[in-house]
Order: C-alpha cells, then sequence, then structure tokens
C-alpha cells in the first residue's frame, strides 16, 4: 500500500451546492485558501458532463499540487486519470478498486463510527480512513455520530491518515485536529460561503496551531457542514 502523508484541509466539490458554471472558479478558491485535497461528488450529471468537469479539475489540481479524488466511481476515475477514489460502504470493495486503479492511486474508506471497520480498510489497502458525522450536518442529518475520542483511540491503532468529517467549522475543528485528525473533509463551510478562499484560509490555519487540549478547545457546533 502507498503512504501518503495528509495534513490539512480537505474541500469536498459537491455539486449540489456549486453551480456548474462555477465549479472551477470555486474549487480554485479553495486550493488559494490553502486546500491540499479535493474530491469531486456529482450525483446526478450524465457522464459526459462529469468527464468535462473532472477534466478540468484534474488540471487545476495538479497545478496545485494536489491530489484530485472521485466519490464512489471507481470506473470513471480510472477513466479520467483521477489520482484516486473515495467508498462508502455500500461501494465496491477496495480490494476491487486497488486491482481497477492500481497501486498508485488514493483510496480513501467512510468508517463513520466504526474503529473496527476503519482497521479493516487499512488492512485491505485503504490509504486514508474517514470518521463522522462529529457534528450536525446539513448535508446528511441523519448520520451517524462519531465522538472526538474515536480519532485518539485510532491515531493510536492505525497507521493511515484519519479524515474527520460532518458539521465541521473553523471553530469546532481545532478539537479534531487536537485528538488526531490529518485533514478535515469540508462541504458547505467552503462551498456555502460566499468567500470560499476566505473561509478556506480559516481553516488551514487550524493546521498551523492547533489546540494543544482538546478539553479547552473552542467547540461551537453548528449546522453548516458535510458528510461524503
Amino acid at each position: 500500500m502507498m503512504k501518503i502523508a495528509m495534513h490539512g484541509l480537505y474541500a469536498i466539490a459537491d455539486t449540489a451546492l456549486i453551480e456548474g458554471n462555477e465549479l472551477l472558479q470555486r474549487v480554485r478558491e479553495a486550493l488559494r485558501g490553502g486546500a491540499r485535497m479535493v474530491q469531486y461528488r456529482h450525483k446526478s450529471a450524465i457522464d459526459n458532463t462529469r468527464r468535462e468537469e473532472l477534466r478540468a479539475l484534474r488540471e487545476l489540481c495538479r497545478a496545485y499540487g494536489a491530489p484530485l479524488l472521485i466519490n464512489d466511481d471507481v470506473a470513471l476515475a480510472r477513466e479520467v486519470d483521477a489520482d484516486g477514489v473515495h467508498l462508502g460502504k455500500e461501494d465496491v470493495a477496495i480490494h476491487e478498486a486497488r486491482a481497477a486503479l492500481g497501486a498508485g492511486k488514493l483510496i480513501g474508506a467512510s468508517c463513520y463510527n466504526d474503529l473496527r471497520l476503519a482497521q479493516s480498510a487499512a488492512n485491505e489497502g485503504a490509504n486514508y480512513v474517514a470518521f463522522g458525522s462529529f457534528y450536525d450536518s446539513s448535508i446528511k442529518p441523519g448520520a451517524v455520530r462519531a465522538s472526538p475520542m474515536l480519532l485518539t483511540a485510532a491515531r493510536r491503532q492505525l497507521d493511515v491518515p484519519l479524515v474527520a468529517i460532518g458539521g465541521i467549522t473553523a471553530k469546532n475543528g481545532a478539537l479534531l485536529v487536537a485528538a488526531g485528525a490529518d485533514a478535515l473533509a469540508v462541504i458547505s463551510g467552503l462551498f456555502a460561503q460566499i468567500n470560499t478562499e476566505a473561509a478556506a484560509r480559516r481553516y488551514a490555519r487550524l493546521f498551523e496551531n492547533p489546540v494543544e487540549d482538546p478539553a479547552h478547545a473552542d467547540e461551537e457546533p453548528q449546522h453548516q457542514e458535510d458528510l461524503t
């Protein structure tokens, strides 16, 4: 399994929140603000539209040195030469995705609030695991909730990067970084904001000066964010 270094803001570009003609510009703003990785989510578009959007995003992300992953669709990731794919529990198995994409591509796995699922995903070859929803999420309001202490436990047991997702703001995200998150995955905290670049900078700063004691972090859950 290819080891990767993840540290920072993981921008989830969900076209449910972004007009098609604004996608490239909004992702560019997130990258300017400090996003280190991008995931493309477009659940409803026809394949030709997704191919066109992805090819443009691929070139943009490469210009910024940021990997571009696709949500769920292994075949499309292979076709457009994306950097990888992110899988949920209902998607193709990790070993099947690896066989299709090859050793040089990234595979992330949603593990919700289940440390055993994360261990299994890591053993199967996932490059990173994602936990959440940590806070109330407007994208998936019924999602299972995870505790920040799960990140601390996972940090002790797993040798892959940890991604936190779900309801994360620039205030409550500090707690998750301190608890062990290598990256914060954000949708509406970026793409539902008027100034995406400024919002990205607020998240990016959490990785420059993370709080040292989670018990004293300024935790202020808001109904803004995301879950993939």
